[in-house]
């Protein structure tokens, strides 16, 4: 474990004077919960195309097979706890006047480790949705049905198909929530920016060019590209830096 102490420095003095504080997280933050990320998952990837299980024509082709895989994605996601960065964030919350977590992770980790205010920017796999009305239920619905061999299980009563609610390759981000997660970066007087690459997009801008007014901080072990583009990187695992934040 590094020591990020001299590092955090004046970082608390900010956090305390902030305020508006937006956190963007990615699956770096998830991977220190012990979770491998999706093309891990079940060796899926390994043999099929990733349109073969992400996208609406992978899903048109094979229902039964994409729903396979997002129930072992949903198994792995449920066989780890939430990282000490995860519950940091929380308390952050808790303590902040106007705190949003925007995330690009569908695992959910940070609700079950008690963060509120999130935007779940690609979905999440808590709910099935209907491909024709927009109708959701429960993931486990689905899945549990799936499991005892009843494939009719996905169909739904309008003439649509039960589908899990992520936003699949191809796909746009749900309007209102990438619009929300805009707003708070704006609003910003602080962000932190942990464990992304910053290579997906639009994710990736709310640091970069809608964070206008935010003193922004990545928080990633690895060098990536938003280093030359951020006001201060700590190199370090965030469960490592955010507790210090407390």
């Amino acid at each position: 474990m590094r020591d990020t102490e001299p590092e955090l420095g004046d970082l608390r003095e900010r956090l305390a004077a902030a305020r508006s504080v937006t956190v963007l997280t990615g699956s770096g933050i998830s991977a220190e919960s012990g979770l491998p990320t999706f093309r891990g998952v079940g060796g899926l990837w390994r043999t099929h195309r990733v349109e073969e299980l992400a996208s609406p024509q992978g899903f048109a082709r094979d229902p039964r097979l994409v729903w396979t895989w997002y129930d072992e994605r949903r198994s792995a996601h449920r066989s780890v706890e939430p990282s000490p960065a995860h519950f940091a964030l929380a308390e952050l919350e808790r303590r902040s006047a106007d705190f949003t977590l925007v995330t690009q992770n569908v695992d959910s980790l940070h609700l079950r480790a008690g963060s509120r205010n999130v935007l779940e920017l690609h979905g999440n796999l808590r709910e099935a949705k209907c491909t024709r009305c927009d109708a959701r239920e429960p993931l486990e619905f689905v899945t549990l049905s799936l499991s005892k061999g009843d494939i009719d299980a996905i169909e739904h009563d309008c003439g649509g198909m039960w589908r899990p609610d992520i936003v699949w390759f191809g796909e746009a981000l749900p309007a209102d929530t990438l619009a929300a997660a805009f707003d708070a970066a704006r609003r910003a007087d602080l962000m932190l920016v942990v464990g992304t690459s910053g290579t997906v997009q639009p994710a990736a801008s709310l640091a970069t060019k809608r964070a206008t007014s935010a003193y922004v901080v990545e928080v990633n072990p690895e060098e990536t590209v938003l280093g030359a583009q951020v006001d201060r990187s700590i190199r370090a695992r965030a469960s490592d830096v955010l507790p210090g934040l407390l």
